[in-house]
């Protein structure tokens, strides 16, 4: 596992953690993920939870940080059966569950958008946060959101690359802001590379951030953020 920030710049602090899954020597997600088959998915799904879960447990000591956990709607057949291994793993842990966010992403079409619903429905009756990442990428789109109503979305790196040149997206990004204030959803800008991009994004009212301005991913740890940790924490330390 590699464990990106999320940072929360109106209180100055580190909001939680997103958990990225890497080979034993780093290598990328897509990297492993390209040698499962359709078989192996719930498996893999499962094993990943648990090893996320169970990982943040020795490296987060601030009590409230947030763990982010990206699932597979297609390997989840019943959700609160398949949520057990990962609530055993947050008591074996002594990880505060309800600090637990799911995060689903949709790039392509889905087979059950009605399966996708209760998997939502059932996290969030058990407490935790559920989150749409790549909001405008693919097929996460308004239609999506409307339907399905996540606890935070996280809008696609894509559509805010440059955004402090491109009125356009200024434009876009200020909708969808007002548009999450009205539904009560949070609005997480991800990608995040320059200050200029962060100060056009701090202006259209949003205020959690993940990308490599604060930090990149830390493998097997916690990765220093400048402002917000004085040292990295790593399992090994």
């Amino acid at each position: 596992m590699a464990f990106q920030p999320i940072v929360d710049v109106a209180e100055h602090r580190v909001w939680g953690y997103e958990a990225l899954v890497r080979g034993p020597n780093g290598e990328s997600a897509h990297s492993v993920l390209s040698q499962l088959t359709d078989d192996q998915l719930y498996r893999f799904d499962q094993a990943a939870r648990v090893m996320a879960i169970e990982t943040a447990g020795r490296l987060f000591d601030d009590p409230q940080a947030r763990l982010s956990i990206n699932f597979m709607p297609n390997a989840v057949y019943e959700p609160r059966a398949c949520i057990q291994q990962s609530l055993a793993a947050a008591r074996r842990a002594n990880f505060p569950a309800t600090n637990l966010m799911f995060e689903f992403t949709e790039n392509e079409r889905m087979s059950d958008p009605r399966h996708v619903e209760n998997i939502i429905g059932a996290y969030k009756a058990l407490g935790f946060w559920t989150a749409l990442d790549d909001f405008g990428a693919g097929y996460a789109g308004l239609c999506l959101l409307a339907r399905l109503q996540p606890d935070l979305i996280k809008i696609d790196m894509e559509l805010l690359r440059g955004i402090d040149a491109s009125r356009p997206r200024q434009v876009i990004v200020s909708a969808l802001a007002a548009i999450a204030r009205e539904l009560d959803i949070t609005l997480l800008a991800e990608g995040v590379e320059t200050e200029a991009e962060l100060t056009a994004l701090r202006a259209a009212g949003i205020r959690l951030f993940q990308g490599y301005y604060f930090a990149r991913p830390g493998f097997m740890s916690l990765p220093r953020v400048a402002g917000f940790q004085p040292l990295e924490v790593s399992v090994a330390g």
